[in-house]
């Protein structure tokens, strides 16, 4: 049973998404159907991708009720002045009537930070969306649209992986209530590290699943992609093993 964390307004988060950067027209399409076969049931995409048509066929040929599926966009910055406009395209190409997270892909100009956000929450109004969110923003700069709105953002997707552990930045993330979705988190890591390969011996597992597991561990949202049906298995397959503190604690610390 994949994890998941409850979002404000009531939405259910799975905590294991299928990430799809890079995967281009007809691998985005076979890598979610995979994804969605071997039990996902969140799926991450974003206009700067380039795939969201191909998503949105793969969620609809998957047989899957559109309601058990959480899917997220994202908006990037230099379309912030049209938001609204992009976003409607992003619903086209996804073939939904809305979408579950759409997040600012990066922060905007100074200027625009708080018009843009602004929108995100005019968007969820609407019922376009069912959550707002920020991806790449400091605490910071969460504070200063929640502050300027009186609505934060339940979530921010940042780079999360052992070697960029900051148990201070998770901390800031915490106090606020804000979830954390790590992004990159086996790309950033040398999975053939001796600690990973001795955890993953000892547990039967691969070096992959250790470090996707130490994520879950800390309470973090992650997105593994991949284009190989057995590795969109394998790093789904998180549930039949634990890490102790002590395995926990020496991920921590690499680096």
């Amino acid at each position: 049973m994949t994890q998941t964390v409850n979002l404000p307004g009531g939405t259910v988060l799975p905590m294991i998404g299928f990430g799809t950067w890079q995967l281009g027209s007809k691998t985005a399409y076979e890598s979610v159907r995979a994804a969605l076969d071997v039990g996902y049931r969140h799926i991450d995409t974003a206009t700067l991708y380039r795939n969201e048509a191909d998503v949105g066929r793969a969620v609809k040929d998957s047989g899957i009720d559109r309601e058990q599926i959480f899917i997220t966009t994202k908006l990037r910055p230099q379309d912030a002045r049209h938001a609204r406009r992009t976003l409607e395209s992003s619903l086209r190409h996804l073939g939904t009537g809305y979408v579950d997270l759409w997040l600012i892909h990066w922060p905007t100009g100074p200027d625009d930070l708080v018009p843009t956000w602004e929108e995100l929450l005019r968007a969820k109004d609407a019922g376009l969306i069912r959550n707002a969110g920020v991806s790449n923003y400091s605490p910071a700069q969460i504070d200063l649209l929640t502050e300027a709105t009186g609505q934060q953002p339940p979530v921010n997707q940042i780079p999360w992986s052992p070697a960029e552990h900051d148990p201070d930045l998770l901390a800031e993330h915490r106090r606020r209530g804000v979830v954390v979705e790590g992004y990159s988190g086996l790309k950033n890591t040398d999975l053939n590290h001796p600690v990973l390969a001795e955890m993953a011996q000892r547990h039967g597992v691969t070096p992959a699943q250790v470090v996707l597991r130490w994520h879950l561990e800390h309470d973090i949202v992650i997105l593994p992609r991949s284009a190989r049906p057995e590795r969109i298995a394998s790093n789904f397959d998180l549930d039949g093993f634990s890490l102790t503190k002590e395995d926990v604690a020496a991920i921590d610390t690499l680096t």
